[in-house]
């Protein structure tokens, strides 16, 4: 069967050969554990049951987990050996299972995820980089519970330069757009959120405009979702030419689009500069 699952319609036989992701079509898990440093909302106490997949649709010169993002390297498991992971999550007291960059195996998650719904009500989590297709989508109706979809850029050159996704805007706008179609409520119980939105965006050094844009976008576009601000940017992820990007966000910069949001009225979290390490990222 010829690969078009995510945008990037590489129309290839993954089982001979892997796309622009890296990877062929086996499932493959980089890591499972515990994560206690994603939104209070989602982390909570005992911590979110996060499963990082390896390989990636974007190619993000300054991501922090491109160990495994552009490098394929894990446990190969089918989809009841990656069901008896979210198992074991939840006995650990995960208050959610967090799938993090799984957009190429949803073939192989999917099953996973019908045999886990079964047994359990623990809240599903899409952790994405907003570069997905629709169609694709329309399958986890029903399976995710929680979208948490990054919206990187609203300036297509960016996104080119930085992430090969020249189209990423289009295409970021359609996905969260159907995204929220299906989740169109947040519901947040005990200070854990059940079923909703969430939208991620990066603030980057220099490039403040395109967060402003972003945000604006975001409140015209999608106002009933919650917004999470970030400004983890670190550049010693960095791996490009930018001379703009070998450094920290700045205090000026971060606040200046934190502005802008409250001026919005949009809701959500924001995030303390001291997350601007690789302490927070997870050893794979």
């Amino acid at each position: 069967m010829k690969c078009n699952i995510c945008p990037r319609q590489c129309n290839i036989d993954r089982s001979e050969c892997v796309g622009f992701c890296g990877a062929n079509d086996s499932v493959v898990v980089a890591k499972s554990m515990l994560h206690y440093f994603e939104e209070p909302v989602i982390s909570g106490k005992n911590g979110s049951g996060a499963v990082f997949f390896s390989g990636c649709n974007l190619r993000c010169a300054f991501c922090q987990n491109s160990a495994i993002s552009r490098y394929v390297s894990g446990k190969t498991v089918q989809s009841s050996e990656l069901a008896d992971v979210f198992f074991d999550l939840e006995k650990q007291g995960a208050h959610n299972i967090n799938l993090v960059t799984a957009t190429h195996f949803l073939g192989g998650i999917i099953p996973a995820l019908k045999i886990f719904k079964e047994k359990s009500k623990l809240p599903i989590v899409y952790n994405c980089g907003g570069y997905e297709s629709v169609e694709s989508l329309k399958k986890l109706e029903g399976l995710v519970d929680v979208y948490l979809p990054d919206f990187k850029y609203c300036d297509n050159d960016l996104a080119k330069k930085l992430s090969s996704a020249p189209d990423y805007k289009e295409v970021a706008l359609s996905a969260i757009g159907e995204m929220v179609r299906q989740q169109p409520t947040n519901m947040i119980e005990d200070g854990l959120i059940k079923k909703g939105v969430i939208i991620r965006h990066l603030v980057l050094p220099s490039y403040v405009q395109n967060s402003l844009d972003v945000v604006t976008t975001v409140k015209e576009k999608f106002p009933t979702a919650l917004l999470s601000l970030m400004s983890q940017y670190t550049p010693s992820f960095y791996n490009g030419e930018d001379k703009n990007l070998r450094r920290k966000l700045t205090t000026f910069e971060y606040n200046k689009v934190l502005k802008v949001v409250e001026e919005l009225g949009i809701e959500g979290f924001c995030q303390y500069r001291e997350s601007a390490t690789s302490d927070y990222t997870p050893d794979f």
